[in-house]
């Protein structure tokens, strides 16, 4: 199939290949707001889950965000039309307290957050959602403008996870134009957001830029295929990393890393930079940068020789010392607090350490070490400590109820606790 053209949605083997994905899955959910695209996610997704051989159960999501008066008739819609086609509704609202700015953004978390947790009352596993293909070159255009990598390039995928929620986009090589054909097909009236037409939005803006782009060739299919050329290349580039962290970078018990200077800069900026990222989040409890500038200019400062003392990015503090660089995590108020480590069960704590009780002791808790004199630390291990301060103050210790240290960092001292440093 030619790449400027959209599947056929009316043959039942193109609709088996777009779903194939989820086909394993027993009970799947839809977002639907009631408009064109989602709606048509839903007439398909029915028409699919009929003819399929395992026949996955199906829960219609739609949420009233509350910022329209309209909102709560298109949910309505959306549970009547649902009822219509034999699919179970679940009608959700979301009634937090709304921000003064960032609205959208705002919006976004609280629509997966909410149906996240609806989901997981129901058993559902996976979300599906009507991203199309033109909303993949608003993605790829708004993300191009802003100076994206190569991981944001590739734009959206089939398969991720937001705000917690497994989302699988089946329609992502689909046309809307297609889309609108399936609804008024099926006699339906979508419903219209009118924030949609805002120009406020810079994701309006640029799908009104679409059809001038689109008339010099930078259509719909152009950019997709832009961005699956972006996402080979981002593959290999991160096998390439994923190869040098692991040749490179060591991790100690404490859950700092360290890696040689030198090796750093003989990476190149394309894997180095990747290779610095990882290690940015895997110390510093997953946190993610807010552009790719932020790395790209740690990069430079270390490889120039130019990075200010006790430098920090990203919940860590990066040092150069005897020719390596050691990155240790930053002490404050985003580590975890005191937590207990349930019976027979684990935690993450700090998104860095796995922690698990091993037996039925329900007094077991766990913290950030804050203060552990390093002379002491070596009578406990056995073994000299050289591992920048904050590493130490940053570690978990696990104790019972009487005091007693039963593991510090990655090590244990008792058969109750066992523990793990996350690398991946």
């Amino acid at each position: 199939m030619p790449a400027s053209l959209t599947p056929d949605l009316t043959d039942g083997a193109t609709l088996a290949g777009l779903f194939a994905p989820v086909s394993g899955e027993a009970i799947l959910g839809l977002a639907v707001s009631g408009g064109p695209d989602s709606l048509a996610l839903m007439l398909l997704a029915k028409r699919w889950a009929s003819e399929a051989q395992t026949r996955p159960r199906l829960i219609v999501y739609s949420l009233d965000h509350g910022l329209r008066p309209e909102a709560a008739d298109e949910v309505a819609m959306v549970a009547a039309e649902a009822a219509r086609l034999g699919l179970d509704f679940r009608g959700l609202k979301w009634t937090d307290g709304q921000p003064e700015t960032g609205m959208q953004e705002a919006a976004r978390q609280a629509r997966y957050r909410l149906i996240g947790e609806a989901m997981a009352a129901d058993g559902a596993s996976v979300l599906l959602t009507a991203h199309h293909r033109a909303d993949q070159a608003e993605t790829i255009l708004m993300r191009l403008a802003h100076g994206s990598g190569l991981d944001g390039l590739k734009g959206m995928v089939a398969f991720s996870v937001v705000e917690g929620v497994r989302v699988f986009r089946p329609l992502l090589d689909v046309e809307p134009a297609a889309l609108g054909a399936v609804v008024e097909t099926s006699g339906l009236a979508p419903a219209h957001d009118p924030s949609n037409d805002d120009e406020a939005y810079e994701r309006v803006r640029w799908r009104r830029l679409l059809p001038a782009l689109a008339k010099e060739g930078l259509d719909g299919a152009a950019l997709a295929r832009f961005a699956a050329r972006m996402a080979e290349a981002d593959q290999a580039l991160a096998q390439l990393a994923d190869a040098a962290f692991a040749e490179l970078v060591t991790i100690d018990g404490f859950g700092a890393a360290s890696l040689p200077l030198l090796a750093l800069g003989q990476l190149g900026p394309a894997t180095g930079r990747r290779v610095l990222s990882r290690i940015l989040a895997v110390v510093g409890g997953r946190q993610k940068p807010r552009a790719l500038g932020q790395v790209e200019r740690l990069f430079e400062q270390i490889t120039t020789n130019t990075l200010p003392r006790g430098t920090t990015l990203l919940g860590t503090v990066i040092r150069i010392k005897d020719e390596a660089i050691t990155v240790a995590r930053e002490p404050g108020r985003a580590l975890p607090e005191t937590l207990t480590v349930p019976p027979q069960g684990r935690l993450i704590w700090d998104e860095r350490f796995e922690i698990s009780n091993l037996s039925g002791d329900m007094s077991l808790v766990v913290s950030a070490t804050d203060f552990f004199p390093r002379h002491r630390l070596e009578e406990v291990l056995g073994f000299k400590v050289t591992t920048p301060a904050e590493a130490i103050r940053t570690t978990p210790v696990v104790r019972d109820e009487n005091g007693a240290v039963l593991s510090l960092g990655g090590w244990s001292f008792d058969e109750r606790v066992e523990v793990r440093v996350l690398t991946d």
